[in-house]
Formats: structure tokens, sequence, C-alpha cells
């Protein structure tokens, strides 16, 4: 059980080295023009889309680059308090310039990842992911309500829809 549980540490902070890699030798993705209302609208339609395709009830909130709340749409039967965690996630990820995804597998793998949880405001949990068109950051897009992979899936379909 020991060994099971050190491998998938061992496993979690290889890729979270290998994320960070990555991302150095890139460099961070550059951020772009405001999202605008249409392509908000666009990407709102297909994240709702997916969401109601499973019947999942969400909170989806987009952002535009600089962070500001664009639209926020709260599916029937949503729980209360995933408005809130909704928006934090988009904002987190634009913030910071990744899915937060990333930032939980970062904290999931102990270490170094651990500091992020003393910054403020910082939504760490799958579900939230930078919009990006020709290769700049006009937005974020934060889902929550469900399992955060399935968060995460609605996100990418409201992303999808501006590629």
């Amino acid at each position: 059980m020991i060994r099971k549980h050190i491998g998938r540490v061992t496993l979690g902070l290889v890729a979270a080295c290998a994320t960070a890699s990555v991302l150095a030798q890139q460099g961070p993705t550059p951020y772009g023009p405001a999202i605008t209302i249409e392509q908000a609208k666009k990407a709102m339609a297909a994240a709702e889309a997916e969401a109601r395709k499973n019947n999942w009830p969400v909170a989806i909130t987009i952002v535009d680059s600089g962070s500001n709340l664009v639209m926020m749409q709260k599916l029937d039967n949503t729980q209360h308090g995933s408005v809130q965690i909704a928006e934090g996630k988009a904002r987190t990820a634009v913030n910071l310039r990744r899915p937060t995804k990333a930032l939980e597998d970062a904290i999931a793998a102990g270490g170094g990842g651990l500091r992020l949880l003393a910054v403020d405001g910082l939504y760490p949990m799958e579900g939230g992911i930078p919009i990006v068109v020709e290769g700049r950051i006009i937005g974020g897009i934060g889902v929550s309500g469900v399992l955060s992979s399935q968060d995460a899936a609605v996100a990418n379909a409201g992303q999808n829809a501006l590629k």
C-alpha cells in the first residue's frame, strides 16, 4: 500500500516537473485583446450544451483577459456555492495563464507545490481554463457544480467552440 502511494506521488512529481519544464521552454502564453461579447456567447452556448447533454447542474463563468467578469450562467438546481467557485476558477486560469488542473496537480504532488495554498484567491481545482485564440489568452472559463473532471469537460467545450 505504501509503495503504491509513493509511486503515485513520484509519478505526480515527475508530471509536475515535466509540465514546469515545458512551460519554461515555451514561455507563458501571452495575453491578447479581451474576449468579445459574441465570442463569450459562443463559448457559453457550447459549454451550456455540454452540461445539459449530461444533465450536469453547473455554474459557468467567462472572464476577459483582465479577469473581469463578462458572463455567468447558473443552470437550474446548481448549488449556490458553485457560482463563486466557477468565477474563481476562471480568474485563476487567466491570472496564472494555465488550466487550474495544473495547480491541482502541483498541490497534490506536495513539496514545493504546496506553497500555492498560500496564494490568496487561488482556486486550484480542475475546471478552469484560459480561453486561447490565435495563440493569445483572451479570457478564461470556469465551471463548478459536478466532479472537477466533469467541470473541465464543460469548460473545454466552451474553449473548443472558439477554435
